[in-house]
């Protein structure tokens, strides 16, 4: 339970309204309590302004009030976003976490390291000559292949496999069903038809600070590692081929291919389903639409649509060009009746 006062000054925030209020909790605007503080930071939401239950809400300092509700406590900030999770945070402290010790159920291999605070649910196997590190919570079902090393303050879901030599930094959170350090598709074409199998011998590399989605695929690199690098966030059901590199603080949405040895640059947003080609560069700062093939290399920061990635001014250009063909049409019968005539 935190003042309406208390709030404000841990958010830097301003307060409008009733000022003598008790916030029992955080909730979503459509279904917060009167004892609880919620927030508008998508335009799409300002519509639950007028009928929000909520005790308080968190607005930007720009948000211009149509209505006045004198039930509603406001409290004004730079950014109602990151002010709201810096709250949640806030209100999630000190919940006692209920999962601690080894289960007897869990296997660990020899020479294994495990750190003070660590979790091991149900029918955990660590594989030989494995770190895990302090205050990691791995869950059942989870595997962890030999010389795995996994950092501190990791979190790692049910049925997480990692394969041998894959390193995990610090504060990284894997959620179920995600596969880290498979072969990568690697195959080479003989003169029967069939296929040989290259061996890939790298690894995969996860910085600190990553947040990987559920039922993701990073394949170990043939030579050397698969690398993603500090601060970056994928979404659920990612593919991620043999030696792809992706720089920090870039994100993922669900249902992306990314084939071998392309690399993605810093601060990247790349949309669902979208799908890159191998072999390709992707410079810093660079935003890639849901759907959008990738065929070549991007060398300029922008955002990029299309079924072929093309600069949005272009993409809409040839939208509009395609809506005006019909019209294009009939000018072209017509001019073809007087030619005739």
């Amino acid at each position: 339970m935190m003042k309406l006062e208390e709030i404000a000054e841990l958010l830097s925030g301003r307060i409008e309204g009733l000022i003598e209020k008790e916030i029992t909790g955080v909730g979503k605007i459509e279904t917060a309590g009167s004892s609880e503080i919620t927030f508008i930071s998508n335009p799409q939401y300002e519509k639950y302004f007028k009928t929000t239950n909520a005790g308080a809400i968190i607005i930007s300092n720009e948000f211009e009030l149509k209505t006045k509700r004198n039930d509603l406590s406001i409290i004004r900030v730079e950014d109602p976003y990151l002010s709201f999770l810096k709250l949640l945070e806030k209100f999630e402290e000190g919940k006692v976490n209920e999962q601690n010790g080894i289960s007897e159920y869990c296997f660990t291999g020899e020479n294994c390291e495990l750190g003070e605070n660590v979790y091991l649910g149900n029918y955990v196997s660590i594989g030989n000559n494995c770190t895990v590190g302090m205050n990691t919570k791995i869950y059942s079902n989870s595997t962890l292949e030999s010389n795995t090393i996994v950092g501190n303050n990791c979190i790692i879901y049910p049925n997480v496999s990692i394969y041998k030599n894959c390193i995990i930094g610090n504060n990284v959170i894997i959620h179920s069903g995600t596969v880290i350090g498979s072969d990568g598709f690697g195959f080479a074409k003989q003169e029967d038809g069939t296929y040989k199998k290259i061996p890939q011998t790298g690894n995969v590399v996860i910085e600190d600070n990553v947040e990987i989605g559920s039922n993701c695929s990073i394949d170990r690199a043939t030579l050397g590692e698969t690398k993603i690098c500090r601060g970056v966030k994928l979404d659920n059901q990612i593919q991620i081929a043999h030696n792809v590199f992706i720089d920090e603080n870039t994100v993922i949405a669900a249902q992306v291919g990314i084939a071998g040895s392309t690399k993605i640059g810093k601060r990247c947003m790349i949309g669902g389903q979208s799908g890159l080609v191998g072999h390709i560069t992707i410079c810093d700062d660079v935003i890639i639409g849901a759907s959008v093939g990738v065929p070549k290399s991007i060398d300029k920061p922008g955002i990029y649509t299309g079924y072929r990635a093309r600069p949005l001014k272009e993409t809409l250009r040839l939208e509009v060009g395609m809506q005006n063909i019909r019209k294009l049409e009939d000018r072209v019968k017509e001019l073809e009746k007087k030619l005739s005539k």
